[in-house]
């Protein structure tokens, strides 16, 4: 499939077994579509099968999108960057002093809470997620808002309520967060892959399903 020019992306969802993969195949299809709701051009082709099923989809910003609309400045990107409507990003950030605050499940949902939050208000499409004990990575396609608002939304709300569960007054998070920009034609489903497997990596579990704090949205039946 060949790539749209302006503002598109394109992924492949690979299966490892046969049978994910088909089951990838519908989710790739239902993804697509709720892109076109949300007014992006999207395109779905099975490519066959290597290892077991694979699909391709190819997203692009709606035509009425110029160079210049659905791009938003932030203070908190290095300069001359962007956050761009319908980019996906992978951001993580880190609690200060590395306290392992989300080692008590009850506060990782509280940080999950947030992360939901943000993807029902139509500000992201979240893709991926991991909450680790001291830091948490979350792969997104922004929507209406700019990264540096985006995550000063999730950090400010996410350190209230926790210090509110904890009864305590104290900066939860490290100054800033790092944000990578994925370019065109990058796996999206192999970076979903990498980043919940972050608690396999780390030893905390020594099978993934057995963690509780990661969401995918390819990704589901992986938990079983």
């Amino acid at each position: 499939m060949q790539a749209l020019k302006t503002g598109a992306v394109v992924f492949s969802c690979l299966g490892a077994r046969s049978a994910d993969g088909a089951w990838l195949n519908r989710r790739a299809v239902i993804w697509c579509r709720r892109q076109q709701h949300r007014g992006r051009r999207c395109s779905h082709k099975p490519l066959g099968r290597v290892g077991g099923a694979s699909a391709a989809i190819t997203i692009a910003a709606s035509s009425h999108l110029s160079a210049g609309k659905g791009m938003f400045r932030s203070a908190d990107l290095r300069l001359g960057r962007y956050s761009e409507r319908g980019r996906i990003y992978l951001l993580t950030a880190t609690v200060q002093g590395r306290k392992p605050v989300f080692a008590e499940f009850a506060m990782g949902r509280l940080l999950v809470a947030e992360l939901r939050s943000a993807h029902e208000d139509q500000l992201v499409e979240s893709l991926a997620w991991v909450i680790m004990p001291d830091h948490f990575h979350w792969l997104v396609a922004l929507e209406n808002v700019a990264v540096g608002q985006l995550m000063r939304r999730v950090k400010g709300r996410s350190a209230r309520r926790i210090n509110q569960r904890a009864k305590l007054s104290r900066s939860l998070w490290q100054d800033g967060y790092h944000d990578r920009a994925l370019t065109r034609e990058q796996d999206l489903l192999a970076i979903a892959r990498y980043v919940v497997a972050n608690p396999l990596r780390a030893g905390l579990v020594s099978r993934l399903g057995d963690y509780p704090l990661w969401d995918a949205v390819w990704l589901e039946s992986d938990r079983g």
